[in-house]
Order: structure tokens, then sequence, then C-alpha cells
């Protein structure tokens, strides 16, 4: 659980019960600083200007607000769209996009107005009718570690159950998943783990659960009928990298119920970085060993128009062998859903 070093409640945030429980929650706590704010100026509340410093301070920040604008992202290929639940994480991973993507705004939101959100999911849902409409619960977030205390996911893991044609997935680094396993979810709601070798979680994963804490989440995920995936990102090229890639897979498969109701899923994403979230990590991290040499990639334009390092195609190729075949041969039950 994220216990934060200090709580920012936005204007109109302490309207909404959400809030209302964790100002109740946390005010008696002696190391939590309570800000209400009569404004919306909140940066000038999180100490130093220095961009490390004010990364750590952002980290320990929890800020309670609204979410005002209702315009869902698009969130392909995970989903249809985002459903902006939280923002920020409490993790300090290295290569993290949202190192870039939030910019001096590293601290956790959470949004309390979820009624609000929940309802124009259903707008989206009747919009897109008879289809099935896919949200995505963790495009710039991981809710899992603020969930003892917002109930967010609980409650659209509960909005989703009762759903005809709209399903709810998330992802998570935490392996504090007891109170969502016996929740209604009826199939709806797939929660997938990003999961990593052991080398790679205790070098660049800094304060998030263990490779075998989030094993262990995801058995007990799916002995509660849920639909589980495991986002295996970023694959790092290293010595005996297949090893111990090989040796996570095969934990999962030896653990894994065998009479899964649904597919376990699989998206495995190399890992690539941008000149810009090169130099940010660098600025963040500058004791850093992430492999950022950019001699030893290729630049390649994605889909949003601006380049990035990939490893060459030879590398590529050798990833997408390894995982076909070791996930063929370890998992019955099992649906690749692309390797990147």
């Amino acid at each position: 659980m994220f216990i934060p070093k200090r709580i920012i409640f936005e204007k109109e945030a302490l309207e909404y019960e959400i809030s209302k429980e964790i100002l109740t929650k946390f005010k008696e706590n002696s190391n939590i600083e309570i800000i209400k704010l009569n404004s919306n100026r909140l940066k000038q509340h999180i100490p130093d200007n220095e961009l490390f410093s004010q990364y750590i301070e952002g980290k320990k920040t929890l800020v309670v607000g609204t979410k005002k604008s209702l315009k869902f992202q698009s969130c392909k290929p995970s989903a249809h769209y985002q459903l902006p639940l939280v923002s920020g994480c409490m993790g300090q991973c290295e290569y993290c996009y949202l190192n870039t993507k939030l910019g001096d705004k590293p601290f956790v939101k959470i949004y309390a107005n979820l009624d609000d959100i929940l309802n124009q999911a259903q707008k989206y849902i009747d919009e897109r009718l008879p289809d099935i409409t896919i949200f995505e619960g963790a495009a710039t977030s991981d809710p899992i570690p603020v969930e003892p205390y917002t109930h967010s996911l609980e409650k659209a893991i509960k909005f989703f159950g009762s759903s005809k044609s709209g399903r709810f997935r998330f992802v998570t680094k935490y392996n504090d998943v007891d109170s969502l396993l016996k929740l209604e979810h009826n199939g709806h709601t797939e929660i997938r783990f990003s999961i990593n070798t052991s080398s790679v979680i205790n070098k660049y994963e800094h304060f998030t659960a263990s490779r075998d804490k989030r094993i262990e989440a995801s058995i007990k995920a799916a002995q509660s009928g849920y639909p589980v995936g495991f986002l295996v990102a970023p694959i790092f090229i290293y010595p005996n990298w297949k090893e111990e890639y090989h040796d996570l897979l095969l934990e999962l498969s030896s653990k894994l119920p065998e009479n899964l109701q649904f597919p376990v899923t699989f998206e495995i994403i190399s890992h690539r970085y941008t000149t810009i979230a090169k130099n940010r990590i660098l600025q963040v991290f500058p004791e850093s060993q992430l492999p950022m040499n950019d001699e030893e990639r290729k630049f390649k334009y994605g889909q949003f128009g601006y380049g990035k390092y990939v490893y060459p195609k030879e590398s590529i190729d050798e990833i997408k062998q390894f995982f076909i075949k070791d996930i063929e041969e370890l998992f019955r039950n099992k649906e690749i859903k692309y390797i990147i």
C-alpha cells in the first residue's frame, strides 16, 4: 500500500465521498502532511526545484482531485479507451515512459469523481453497441497501491461485471490483490501482471513487488476466476537472459491452475527508448546502468511520429523466436497478443 508523505486535496475534491474517506483515514497520522488547496497551484506544495529531488518528493505525494475532462484517450493496442482512475505510480522504474510523460508531475493522483468516470464509460459502451468495448485501467498508472483507500478498482470491476458489452483490464507490478478476489467480476475484468526476471526487477524496478510476489498474486487472481495476463516487459538482452526468462516462464507455468477458464495472455515488449526519455532518465537516475547506447540500437519511427531506439532486427527476431517457442512448450491454454 502506498503511504504518502503528503496528501494534497484539490479545491473541489472534498465534495466527494472517496476524498472524505481518505482524509479520515490519514488525518491523525502525524507523519503525513495534509494540504487543502484553495487554488489550483499544486506544484508549489511539493518541495525542491532541482529535478532529482522534485522527482523523489513527487513520488511521495498523493494528490486527490477530479477528472475534469471526460473525453477518454484511446489506448491501442491494449484497449479501445483508457479508464482514468489514477495517474502516476509509487514505483521508481528507471525505464518507465511516465518519467517523460508526466515530466515534472511525478506524483500519484486519484480521481474522486468516479461515478462521473463510470457514467462516461457507459456512454462509450453505448456508442459502440453491439460491439464489445474494452477499457484499460493502468495506461498512465498502477492503481493497486492506492486501492486499499480508493476502492476504485473494486467499483470498476463490479461495474464491468454487470455490463453486457463493457470489459475492463489493468496491469500491475504489485501483489496486493486480496480485496479483489471475491468480487463478482463475471470474467469481464482481466488482471495482468507486469513481470520480469529478478535481475531486471532488482536493478531497474525500484519500490515494486518482487518477481515471486507478483507470480503469487497472479495465481490468486487465476484461482478466483479472473482472466489473467502477463506483460513481459521490457525485455533486455544481457548475459544469461534466455536462461533467466525461461526460468520465469517455467515458474509461471508450474504454478498456474491447469483448469483455467480463460486463456492466459502474453504481451511481450522489448526495451526501447527515445532521446528525450534517455536524457530525462539520466537526469533523474544519474547512476543508471540502463543499456542506452545509441550505436548498439536501430533508430525507428513509431506510430506517433517520433523516433525511438530499438534492438536491431536480428535481436528482435531472436526474442520472438525464444518467447514463441518457450510459451508454446510451457503453456497449454494461452494466447500471445503481440511480441514487439
